[in-house]
């Protein structure tokens, strides 16, 4: 008898479920639920009221987040004809850190009508980066203290994590902070509505949140020399339990049951992080072999028997990605959103109509006129920082920069660059991290980009000097997310009792392989060198222009003359 799972796989746009046949890993249905309000980061989505946000908002609405359960789980399950008495787990992962205040019951603040206005009741996406102050706070606080677990992640703690969104929400709401019983992930908080038993997992704890397994979260001393108030905000709104990657959070209540058309009771896994679990789902189950998941940004990890500080790296955690590896990880910004921005702002209409003559995406039209220039013929260079720089200098506040350019400039020429500087990019990470022993033999590469450009991949392994591949399947995450609730329901119901177990039955590469091409390393390592060299004077305190713009617009933006 066939055993399935579903993976809910939850990105910055909208939510995937997927149904998997566990014997082999082959996905038999899935559906999409786009987010009604998307990217929150002008006005928050108020009938009636225009409530502007400042710069560097994301927010999103969690109602979104139950409707991907309320509609894709069921459309996928029904696309699929399984029994759902013959699916044995659910897992989900999310992306991280996207963190939410809320009611003891777990009703976010942003749903109670006297907040529904307050900016900070709202889900802080991702890449909210209006906490820069807040994190420039840690990082010199934890600097005077003489904190140790700063090492664990590259130096510096970014914008984009959990006490730093906190810390802004302290700090410019003391109100709504005072209100939140609970400051929590997003992921958590949807295991916690999926079983009605609030579970916090130790991914984004970890890489997110300054835990670790051996240590703890920092002291009391050091959250009170950030703020008296923010002392006790571990006691007073998260938890000191953590459970573990693979565990079983609990079976689906009757509600929850009812939402997605499953059986109640059905396993639910611990949340993880989107990235992390396509590590297992890509076939890495050992140390050396980076995944790279691409998409709107890029999330970078490898596995390593021993323990290593590398600067500039988002974080490592032992136990963090798979158990008995400290599993690294590292980032950038700005990706696909990379593109997106050039298309939606940058592209003559020409480019456009010839793509519609053809019938095909204006992307593909782009990258085969750039694929015909050989490297090094646009005469650009491009800063990839245009959501700022994540690894290694993890800095939210730096921003974009072209050079080169002149009246004879195409978009095409303009396309190559950006996607060979988010290839430099990545190499500065690789390169880091051998430097500080880690070493990467290999990448493989999911998400949405390696699956639909051949051009961008060879141009990563052309850069990298690395051989990329790709896995089989072009939903990476949402597979890793259904092994893990394999696993979370155990060999005894038919699933995993590991998740390396789940991955040799379930997680297969395709038979692409991006191997670089020797006659293009020259002119790239020498592209390469003029990019560190501008990634170190704009990025390094060489000339701080970028962050003196970037305070020039918020006051313009303020009315402040």
């Amino acid at each position: 008898m066939s055993r399935y799972a579903i993976g809910v796989d939850y990105g910055s746009e909208s939510g995937r479920a997927v149904v998997v046949d566990i014997a082999d890993g082959r996905i038999v249905a899935s559906a999409v639920y786009p987010y009604s309000n998307g990217v929150i980061d002008e006005r928050l989505p108020l009938a009636g009221q225009d409530l502007p946000l400042p710069p560097d908002w994301a927010l999103q609405d969690p109602e979104d987040y139950l409707r991907v359960l309320q509609t894709a789980v069921p459309a996928a399950l029904a696309e699929s004809g399984v029994d759902p008495a013959d699916v044995i787990g659910l897992g989900i992962d999310f992306t991280a850190c996207t963190m939410l205040p809320t009611r003891a019951d777990g009703t976010p603040l942003c749903l109670l009508p006297e907040l529904r206005a307050e900016p900070h009741a709202w889900v802080k996406l991702w890449k909210h980066h209006a906490a820069q102050p807040e994190a420039d706070r840690i990082n010199e606080t934890a600097r005077a203290m003489g904190e140790g677990w700063l090492d664990r992640y590259g130096g510096k703690i970014s914008s984009e994590w959990f006490f730093s969104k906190a810390l802004q929400i302290l700090d410019e709401a003391p109100d709504v902070y005072a209100r939140a019983d609970r400051l929590i992930e997003a992921g958590d908080w949807l295991v916690w509505r999926l079983t009605g038993v609030e579970t916090r997992n130790p991914t984004t704890a970890g890489y997110k949140a300054i835990w670790s397994r051996r240590d703890g979260f920092p002291s009391q001393a050091f959250f009170e020399a950030l703020d008296p108030r923010f002392a006790d905000v571990v006691d007073a709104k998260m938890s000191r339990e953590i459970a573990r990657t693979g565990d079983r959070a609990g079976g689906l209540t009757a509600e929850a049951a009812a939402w997605t058309g499953l059986r109640p009771g059905t396993a639910v896994a611990v949340a993880n992080v989107d990235a992390h679990v396509a590590v297992p789902a890509a076939t890495v189950i050992e140390s050396g072999r980076m995944v790279a998941i691409m998409g709107t940004s890029t999330c970078h990890m490898v596995l390593a028997p021993d323990e290593h500080v590398v600067p500039g790296m988002c974080g490592y955690v032992e136990d963090g990605i798979l158990p008995g590896f400290f599993g690294y990880e590292a980032g950038q910004s700005c990706v696909g959103d990379h593109f997106a921005w050039l298309v939606e702002h940058a592209v003559p209409e020409r480019y456009f109509a010839a793509a519609r003559e053809r019938g095909i995406d204006i992307h593909t039209l782009l990258q085969e006129e750039a694929a015909r220039l050989a490297p090094g013929e646009s005469g650009l260079l491009a800063l990839d920082w245009w959501n700022g720089n994540r690894s290694v200098l993890v800095d939210a506040e730096l921003g974009g920069l072209l050079v080169g350019a002149t009246l004879a400039t195409t978009a095409p020429e303009i396309y190559r660059a950006l996607v060979e500087a988010t290839a430099f990019g990545t190499r500065v990470i690789i390169d880091d991290l051998a430097a500080n022993g880690v070493p990467v033999s290999e990448v493989v590469a999911a998400g949405g980009l390696p699956q639909k450009s051949p051009f961008i991949m060879q141009v990563y392994a052309d850069v990298t000097g690395k051989t990329f591949r790709i896995p089989e399947t072009d939903q990476v995450p949402a597979l890793g997310a259904a092994m893990f609730g394999a696993v979370a329901a155990g060999p005894e119901a038919g699933g995993f009792a590991s998740i390396e177990a789940a991955a040799a039955a379930m997680a297969r590469l395709s038979e692409v392989a991006y191997e670089p091409n020797p006659a293009h390393r020259e002119v790239y390592d020498a592209l390469h060198a003029e990019y560190l060299a501008l990634h170190d004077y704009f990025g390094r305190g060489g000339n701080d222009v970028m962050k003196r713009l970037r305070g020039l617009r918020a006051r313009a933006k303020a009315g402040v003359r």
